[in-house]
Formats: structure tokens, C-alpha cells, sequence
């Protein structure tokens, strides 16, 4: 039988973001960072269904009591996911590695860990940011004009005015870039959590708890900081991350891609206008995907690499720039929530895996 470890990675890239294996086995050493071999082989009795102690200690064959404290280490270690409340008995649940148990550690990060994780993204990413996007990105609030069409879970302000809880959490993102010696001067609070989310983080010790104004304060920061915003892709979200170019792995892993409007879940991309464009170069320094250059004195639009942030049209002196809706075949489908992201996500990975399956029978036939 394969180690735990080996198990434990076979399990998490079961989940829906799924976690590969490599040659080099970085996988495991990460895994070994983070989990005792008893933790490994707890975590392994978890599913993506919150459950009780009670039927997770059958299926672990181990005692009401014993159950109930480990998964309680393992959920304050950042290593599952559980919902406490004084009202009802506490549920368990397996967590992604990413999006999860890596953003669960963001208080904890090492060098060593850091290092393992830089070499496994490229690896990693493929899985959990490819196909269905874990995130999407909306515009900025001051890049939406009058008269442009904007659902509810589209725009960031209507999406916070929505919720009744808020926590704000430091972005592990920089954090890691900061630890590596590189990265950027953004500001580092700048992870959004609301709803059920909210108690696990503040009793992890993950953030703050904060008010709705305080939420719409960041947001307005994070537009003139030119962070992009990216909610969970979900039309219920659970967060709002604030992100940079230099620093986010999502963008960095778009930012790759030749086509990222292909990539991204937005609904919108910029136009621009030659004849009102000042020439300034703003565009070009405040957009996160390259989109923008400049020629012969003015600013150049590359819709292909355009994600929809609104940071350009924001800033654009001339009002050169303005946000429109893709046409309706290029418009994202957006689950309504959490359960719907996780069963698509799990079906778009399993009919690449078996695509690629054919390919590779097809190659062994010839």
C-alpha cells in the first residue's frame, strides 16, 4: 500500500482543484511540511461535505472523543475546514489546497515552504486556475459609466452591501513575495472574507473582523492602489481578493497565458478610443496584463490580453477608455454557488483527464 503521504496527495487531487504529483515529489515534501503522518491519515476520512464528528469517527474507526479533539488541532492548524457555532454541533470538511489549506497558512509561511510551493505552482496551477477559474475578476467601481449593464454579483460594492459579515486577511501572495525578498509596496490587508468564512478565519487567527464601511474603504484603496478585484467565481461569494500583477498567482499565472480575456471569467473588456486618447502612458502602467502600449505618441489596446479590471478606464484622463460587455458568447458562466463551482470544476477536470486519455491511446495505436 502506498505511504500516507502518497495517499494523502492521491486524495487532495481528487478534491476539485485537484493536487498533481510530480517527478521531483515536491508535492510530498510539502505535504510533509504541513501534516504529521496521524494528521495525513485523518485528513484522508474527510470529504467535501461538511460532517459531524460523529460519522467522520465511524468512517476513521476511532472514538467519539478521540475524533472530536484531532479534528478540532487539525481545523485550528489550517489543515481542514469546520463551521463552529454555539448553536449547532461543529462540521468538518476536506480543504483544497489552493484555494485552502496554502491561504489558511498565510500567518505561518517559512522559506523552506515557500520554496517548495514556487517550484510546485507551475505544476499546481494548471489544475486549480485553469477551465473553471476558482476566481473572476469585476471592474473598479469608478470604471463603470452610466448606462453599462451590471448584474448584482458583477459589481464590487452591490456584492459587499450583500453581505452581514466581514474579515479582512493579510494576502499570502505578497507575503510569500516578501519572504522570497521581492514583491511589492500594496497593501498587504487586502483579503475580503465574508459569511461562513468569516468565523473560521477569526478564530484561526487568519484576520480582523471589520465593518461594512471599512469593507468599501479597501475596495475604494484598492482601486487607486490599482489592485484588481477578484471575488471567489461565484454569483454567492464568499471573498474579495485585492490583487497585483507582481505578486497574485492567479494574474501572474493569466498574465502567461497569450489570449488571458480568453482565460479570465469576466464580462467585460475595455475599448479604447484613438481620437481622445492624450497619450499619457497611464493605461500602460496601471494594467496588470500587458494590455496596453504605446505607439507613435498614443496608447495601443490589445483586447486579447484585456481582463476587464477597469483600473485603465478609471484613470484614463481623456476618457479614451471605456468598459464594455463582451458579446454574449464570449459572456462567462458563473456558478451560483460554492457546491455548483465544486461539481463543475470536478467535471471540467475529468473530461480533460479523459481526453487526455484518448490522446495518448490514439498515440500508442499508430
Amino acid at each position: 500500500m502506498p505511504d500516507v503521504y502518497t495517499r494523502l496527495r492521491e486524495h487532495l487531487d481528487s478534491l476539485p482543484s485537484g493536487f498533481p504529483s510530480t517527478e521531483s515529489g515536491v508535492e510530498l515534501r510539502i505535504l510533509k511540511r504541513l501534516f504529521t503522518p496521524e494528521e495525513a491519515e485523518l485528513a484522508l476520512n474527510l470529504t467535501m461535505k461538511l460532517e459531524s464528528a460523529t460519522t467522520i469517527a465511524v468512517r476513521a474507526g476511532l472514538s467519539l472523543e478521540e475524533a472530536a479533539a484531532r479534528l478540532r488541532d487539525l481545523s485550528r492548524k489550517g489543515l481542514i475546514f469546520s463551521i463552529e457555532t454555539q448553536d449547532q454541533e461543529p462540521r468538518y470538511m476536506a480543504a483544497q489546497y489552493l484555494i485552502g489549506i496554502w491561504e489558511y497558512h498565510v500567518n505561518d509561511l517559512d522559506p523552506g515552504l515557500v520554496r517548495d510551493m514556487e517550484e510546485y505552482l507551475p505544476y499546481l496551477s494548471l489544475e486549480a486556475f485553469d477551465r473553471v477559474p476558482q476566481l473572476r475578476t469585476v471592474p473598479v467601481g469608478k470604471s463603470i459609466r452610466a448606462g453599462l449593464q451590471v448584474l448584482a454579483y458583477e459589481k464590487a460594492e452591490e456584492i459587499v452591501r450583500q453581505q452581514s459579515k466581514f474579515l479582512v486577511a493579510p494576502c499570502i501572495c505578497r507575503r510569500e513575495h516578501q519572504i522570497k525578498g521581492g514583491g511589492c509596496n500594496k497593501r498587504v490587508e487586502a483579503c475580503l472574507v465574508f459569511g461562513w468564512g468569516v468565523e473560521y478565519y477569526a478564530r484561526n487567527g487568519l484576520g480582523r473582523i471589520i465593518t461594512m464601511e471599512e469593507t468599501l474603504e479597501i475596495i475604494k484603496q484598492a482601486e487607486t492602489e490599482g489592485l484588481v478585484l477578484q471575488p471567489s467565481n461565484l454569483q454567492d461569494i464568499v471573498n474579495i481578493c485585492c490583487c497585483c500583477g507582481d505578486c497574485c498567482q492567479v494574474l501572474l499565472h493569466l498574465k502567461k497565458h497569450p489570449k488571458p480575456a480568453l482565460a479570465v471569467s469576466s464580462p467585460f473588456r475595455a475599448e479604447h478610443d484613438a481620437s481622445l486618447c492624450a497619450g499619457c502612458g497611464t493605461c500602460v502602467d496601471r494594467c496588470p496584463m500587458e494590455a496596453h502600449a504605446m505607439a507613435d505618441g498614443l496608447g495601443v489596446l490589445n483586447p486579447d490580453r484585456c481582463i476587464g479590471c477597469g483600473l485603465c478606464v478609471s484613470t484614463c484622463p481623456g476618457g479614451a477608455l471605456t468598459l464594455v460587455r463582451k458579446p454574449p458568447e464570449l459572456q462567462p458562466d458563473v456558478p451560483k454557488n460554492q457546491r455548483d463551482a465544486f461539481i463543475l470544476r470536478s467535471q471540467a477536470r475529468a473530461a480533460a483527464r479523459k481526453d487526455m486519455e484518448d490522446k495518448l491511446k490514439r498515440h500508442q495505436r499508430l
